[in-house]
């Protein structure tokens, strides 16, 4: 879930051995560090703002363009399936320890804001040490904590994953295939219980093909499968999520997949399915996006501080409305600016992203055990000696 800093290459002079001055060799981008791929951060880069656009506009459709979260799962996959070279202790290790520091952080603001405001945690506080359930929380913090849905399922995920690669290894398309099973078998067959176990259930179930997709990226499966074998499947899996979605609504009172774990699962699975298969049988690539220098850093920074800006985005946008409220205040503001404006408030969040980015994100850097960076990337400012 993070990314590792780029450097680019300086334009230098060189001067003829008689001392006269040729033309200064053109800007060449310098190459990606190893392991990254520029497709693949993009898309997370992308992710990340459709989340931050969802959680300002609140779009049903947006789903349905670009489903965030398969598509992070789907990523997460892929990384985690390619670590497993090394011993899975090893791995998972790694893992916890460059999650939970930045959620532990994180949620010393929250869990301190929400015992000002009242708040009495039971044991089940346990859950803010380690997110294996949904850390408990009052109405007051919900719109902060209810996100972490994501880092408990993909925790659960890191947890599982020698398990799931093993026995994904066994067989892999009929296990790819039979991934979409729990979550039918959830809906139609047996409810999970309403509870914190239950809702884990059916995250894990929902986005556990686009995580199999990741390895079945890595493993080079997808690669081996011609057009014709996939891309009818993952046409008819977006069929049917988007099928269930729009006939459903009355059940479920809107087409938002994240209201319907169903079509979220069977539509994330075609649309992972089709980015995973245009890298892994075409060779899709962003690497010409190094060209283009301050878009390149922009999508480093974003990988590099990706936990960051999906803890702290929602408290950006609520903090937000009273800061707009106090421009109403200044009558220039209120003249010239749309105070108004939904788009205002989702600029405004981005400025309160980037504010946490720089005085928080030196935690991922800590917990990767980097040295600790305002920014990644070439140029950054460090922090300390």
């Amino acid at each position: 879930m993070g990314a590792h800093s780029k450097t680019h290459s300086k334009t230098h002079s060189q001067t003829h051995s008689e001392g006269v001055a040729l033309p200064a060799a053109p800007v060449r981008p310098a190459p990606a560090p190893a392991g990254r791929d520029r497709y693949f951060d993009t898309l997370r880069a992308v992710a990340l703002v459709r989340v931050v656009a969802y959680h300002t506009f609140g779009w049903a459709w947006a789903g349905l363009v670009f489903p965030s979260m398969g598509v992070m799962f789907g990523l997460a996959g892929t990384l985690m399936a390619r670590s497993l070279r090394r011993p899975a202790l090893q791995v998972i290790r790694s893992r916890v320890r460059r999650l939970l520091p930045p959620f532990w952080f994180w949620g010393v603001f929250v869990v301190a804001a929400m015992l000002v405001h009242g708040w009495m945690p039971g044991w089940q506080i346990v859950y803010w040490v380690v997110p294996l359930g949904d850390p408990p929380g009052n109405a007051w913090g919900e719109q902060a904590w209810e996100i972490l849905w994501y880092l408990r399922t993909y925790l659960w995920f890191v947890l599982l994953s020698p398990l799931l690669l093993r026995v994904f290894r066994l067989a892999p398309v009929p296990v790819l295939l039979a991934s979409l099973v729990p979550v039918l078998a959830f809906r139609f067959v047996w409810q999970p219980p309403d509870d914190r176990l239950g809702a884990a259930l059916w995250d894990l179930a929902t986005f556990l093909c686009c995580w199999l997709l990741g390895f079945a990226h890595q493993e080079g499966v997808l690669a081996r499968l011609k057009p014709a074998a996939v891309v009818p499947l993952a046409l008819a899996a977006l069929a049917c999520g988007g099928w269930y979605a729009f006939t459903h609504q009355a059940e479920y009172g809107t087409y938002d997949l994240d209201e319907n774990p169903l079509a979220q699962a069977f539509w994330s699975a075609g649309f992972v399915t089709l980015l995973m298969y245009a890298k892994a049988r075409f060779g899709t690539d962003f690497a010409r996006l190094v060209r283009l220098r301050r878009l390149d850093r922009l999508v480093t920074v974003f990988n590099a501080r990706a936990v960051t800006i999906y803890l702290w985005h929602e408290i950006a946008l609520i903090l937000a409305v009273p800061l707009i409220d106090r421009f109403w205040d200044v009558p220039a503001f209120e003249a010239y600016l749309p105070l108004d404006s939904q788009w205002f408030m989702f600029g405004v969040g981005w400025v309160l992203i980037a504010v946490f980015v720089l005085l928080c994100g030196w935690v991922e850097d800590v917990a990767a055990r980097k040295q600790p960076r305002l920014l990644p990337g070439g140029g950054a400012a460090r922090m300390g000696p």
